[in-house]
């Protein structure tokens, strides 16, 4: 036990009715919907970094937490008790994931040597504290964005050597996600990208990132690794672009180096909405191309262009997404994960448990939501009718390859019409979508 949360009792779950706002009103982890509980639909995460690791510098000034573990020494002593803190928060919240990056649990390191022996270390401590509760790990990711040598990329860094140190910060978190259960780990090059064109060889740079994500998955199956390999969209920030920079992007690139099959897709909304797309699109894209894998639940501000990592709060947004996940089958090995922050001003213990409460009824309530519009799926039965054509006639045969252009052209001339506008009934849909949202 750290201490830090010794006066907040274990977050129970009270009803819509309750006037505890650390009480949770939606989130009934054991209640059933579509024939599994809510929390096997949701498998909620908490990130690490965000809540654990940050102290609420921005860059125009410094912290304002001061949680117990932050100090000026990044030792094994700060690690211990920094992991101390975190699952006596995961304790009290009753979450059974959670997610981190090397750096995030470890001490801090300089050389290759040291680095590996301090994420050894702390991984030991790790795997005992989850042997001793039930929480399971969601997924593990390497930082190779925040230190200075990653300034110009990691495995797209013109210089060999950083890409190097970033193939043993992979091949250690890989394994050490293998060994503590990991669903999935996570790929996300927050600097594989450029600032300037002018200095950057763009061919060179994606083929030295497709090289290495196919040694990744190449790891991965020697070492036996079950959990799937994601890649996380974001179109940029810090860096000017990102080559992986949507769903579709990402799909493309991964054809073109071998990888469709074998790599999927960790989804932000915020990232989708830098990138000028809204969060259900990113999600039916993946499920399209077959390579939707897990979520990271967050949300930007409408007013600020950059990935100001809310908490989630739109319940709109939120029935959509999760409705399109429910139709895409669901979670297999990913989860939903907070990728987010309390504000710089919530300086209390309390604030973490807030901002996650919040997340986790928002969740349940469009989960609720989404399952009640599948079970009529008036959405689904419009898309079925506007696009029934396609199911017999030349539409068939233009699909099924036993038409060429001669035939279709030939069949226009034949029926000699102009085919007749049909209504796509945009306004009819949304307004179902906000009465089905409760």
């Amino acid at each position: 036990m750290s201490g830090y949360f010794d006066h907040i009792d274990p977050i129970k779950f009270e009803g819509k009715d309750s006037d505890d706002p650390l009480a949770f009103k939606y989130y009934d982890s054991s209640k059933k919907i579509m024939g599994k509980t809510i929390a096997e639909h949701l498998r909620v995460s908490v990130c690490y970094w965000h809540n654990f690791c940050w102290d609420g510098f921005d860059v125009f000034g410094g912290g304002t937490f001061n949680r117990p573990w932050h100090g000026d020494k990044n030792d094994q002593a700060a690690a211990e008790a920094k992991l101390d803190a975190a699952f006596d928060f995961f304790d009290r919240l009753g979450n059974k994931f959670w997610c981190f990056h090397d750096v995030d649990v470890m001490a801090a390191a300089e050389t290759p040597r040291q680095h590996v022996e301090n994420f050894a270390t702390i991984v030991d401590k790790i795997e005992a504290k989850m042997d001793a509760r039930d929480i399971n790990l969601l997924w593990g990711t390497a930082n190779m964005f925040s230190h200075p040598r990653y300034m110009a990329g990691a495995s797209t860094n013109p210089n060999p050597d950083v890409a190097a140190f970033a193939a043993l910060q992979v091949k250690h978190c890989l394994e050490a996600t293998h060994r503590l259960g990991g669903s999935g780990y996570v790929l996300w090059g927050g600097r594989e990208g450029y600032d300037t064109i002018l200095n950057t060889n763009v061919g060179q740079e994606m083929n030295q990132l497709g090289r290495f994500l196919n040694m990744v998955v190449e790891h991965k199956h020697k070492i036996g690794f079950k959990g799937d390999i994601w890649v996380e969209p974001k179109p940029h920030e810090p860096t000017k672009h990102q080559y992986d920079r949507d769903v579709g992007t990402i799909y493309g690139f991964l054809k073109e180096h071998g990888l469709e099959g074998q790599v999927g897709v960790n989804i932000e909304p915020n990232h989708a909405t830098l990138a000028g797309n809204s969060f259900e699109h990113e999600i039916e894209m993946a499920n399209a191309f077959g390579m939707f894998g897990s979520i990271d639940f967050n949300r930007g501000d409408p007013q600020n262009g950059w990935d100001t990592d809310q908490f989630p709060n739109d319940l709109r947004e939120t029935t959509l997404a999760l409705y399109y996940i429910l139709k895409g089958g669901g979670f297999k090995n990913g989860g939903s994960n907070f990728d987010a922050k309390v504000r710089r001003q919530s300086i209390d213990a309390e604030d973490l448990f807030h901002g996650h409460i919040g997340g986790m009824d928002l969740l349940a309530r469009a989960l609720e939501n989404a399952a009640a519009m599948i079970e009529t799926d008036t959405l689904q039965a419009f898309k079925d009718a506007r696009y029934a054509g396609w199911k017999s006639g030349m539409g068939a045969k233009m699909m099924d390859g036993s038409a060429d252009l001669d035939a279709m052209a030939g069949y226009s001339l034949s029926v000699n019409t102009s085919p007749a506008p049909i209504s796509g009934a945009q306004e009819k849909l949304e307004n179902y979508i906000t009465n089905a949202v409760k």
